[in-house]
């Protein structure tokens, strides 16, 4: 079904204050896109490290503190798995592409 003359015009309009609006367009942006899974993947990185030296200090201790370190561990990686599989190769090329262009040396050619 064929849109008429004022259908039309109204759907321009509404392009156009789609296209000059940034912060929409930050919002629907790549970057913005996978913004939080990016995030807890971070913050699961940063737990495990810290778990790493947890599960150190807790084998000097008892076994049973270690195993639950472990246990812990375990679980921060199956949050970083599950969020690399939402974002799905194309979010990681993109949040790759991200970080490359944010480096003080920038994008290498």
């Amino acid at each position: 079904m064929a849109l008429s003359e004022n259908e039309q015009r109204i759907l321009r309009q509404i392009e156009q204050e789609l296209q000059n609006d940034e912060q929409f367009a930050a919002k629907v942006s790549t970057s913005g896109f996978y913004s939080y899974p990016v995030r807890v993947v971070r913050r699961a990185i940063v737990g495990l490290v810290v778990c790493l030296g947890l599960l150190v200090l807790a084998l000097r201790f008892h076994y049973v503190a270690a195993f639950a370190v472990f246990v812990v561990m375990l679980a921060l990686l199956g949050i970083i798995e599950r969020n690399a599989r939402a974002m799905g190769k194309a979010g990681l090329q993109d949040v790759a592409g991200a970080i490359r262009k944010a480096r003080p040396g920038g994008p290498r050619a």
